[in-house]
């Protein structure tokens, strides 16, 4: 019996889940897929009551494993529809995508084709989910991940560098500055320096960007600051090195630099005759290095994704079915 993609991307959008509060969408997931004939497993993530939800056949090798994330952005918003649209949290970021994928394996498991599901926790902040999933991998030969690129195929996906720029200063009365030393100058100076730094760019991805995301520091406005932060993304478009080093060396003497988190840019499987598109965010891909030769394709646009009118086109929504559909069928035909 099939079901409504449509309103089961509803229900879950109507279960609030985002990071770090996941387990509502997990449990239902997890019956929802165990009424419909898979065998379910839930992976613990940290605690008992977070966890990944994977489903196949029962003591069966799957080829291709479809694969989100269950967790959304701040903050909730409950599900809507019109005509052509899909609106809430998560409608495409990404649990439309869930939908499409349980109506995909369910039809390739119909036609013998051995396909897997795999949803995790955390993919918004940190891919906690994903590298508790890569030490349990089940053999797939590919894993299709799903995040909002248009129904096109992605060739690559930029990574990211996470820094946080933090400069000392010394406190004093703001009427003598000559008495202390301001953090905040020093920073101000120091970001200004890294704007300026010429970044790479790769011919069919794109540039590497850098974004100053945060900036805190001072005590109040008559008082020199003794200490200044900035936290600064750079998504990666190859190697991260020589970034590192020109972040480093501008602003070596005004503030030190701490690494805080690094996911690299990675090439992707593409397949003849179907589009593409070059993703400029991450992915939990890179942490799920032992779940298959990866592919990344979904339905919906980044650029409504983690805003106010999340939305999934309907008409995309059931594309997605069967562009997961084709894609694994092409995948599997070929041996190992």
């Amino acid at each position: 019996m099939t079901f409504d993609p449509v309103q089961l991307t509803r229900r879950l959008i109507d279960i609030e889940s985002i990071t770090y509060n996941e387990g509502a969408v997990g449990e239902f997931l997890a019956d929802f897929l165990f009424q419909r004939g898979f065998s379910v497993e839930k992976m613990p993530v940290e605690t008992p009551d977070r966890f990944n939800v994977y489903a196949g056949v029962k003591d069966e090798t799957p080829d291709v494993v479809f694969s989100t994330h269950m967790d959304t952005v701040p903050p909730f918003l409950p599900s809507s529809e019109d005509d052509e649209f899909i609106y809430g949290r998560g409608a495409c970021d990404a649990k439309g995508i869930i939908a499409a994928q349980i109506a995909a394996a369910e039809q390739l498991r119909d036609a013998g084709i051995r396909a897997g599901l795999l949803f995790v926790v955390g993919e918004e902040r940190d891919s906690a989910g994903a590298k508790v999933a890569n030490a349990q991998p089940r053999g797939s030969r590919f894993l299709i991940n799903g995040e909002p690129t248009d129904n096109r195929l992605a060739i690559a996906s930029k990574g990211a560098l996470r820094a946080a720029i933090r400069a000392k200063g010394r406190m004093a009365h703001s009427a003598y500055p000559e008495l202390g030393e301001s953090a905040v100058h020093k920073l101000v100076e120091a970001l200004h320096r890294l704007l300026q730094i010429e970044l790479p760019v790769t011919e069919d991805v794109g540039p590497s960007t850098l974004n100053v995301g945060l900036l805190e520091g001072g005590r109040a406005p008559n008082v020199i600051a003794d200490y200044a932060e900035a936290q600064v993304l750079v998504r990666l478009v190859g190697p991260s090195a020589e970034i590192r080093r020109s972040i480093e060396e501008a602003v070596a003497g005004l503030a030190e630099v701490e690494f805080t988190l690094e996911i690299p840019f990675t090439r992707l499987h593409a397949l003849d005759g179907f589009p593409t598109m070059a993703a400029a965010f991450t992915t939990d891909i890179p942490a799920l290095t032992n779940w298959g030769e990866p592919l990344l394709l979904g339905p919906g646009s980044i650029h409504v994704a983690h805003t106010s009118n999340e939305k999934l086109a309907k008409r995309e929504l059931f594309d997605a079915i069967g562009l997961y559909i084709e894609v694994a069928r092409r995948l599997v035909s070929h041996p190992a």
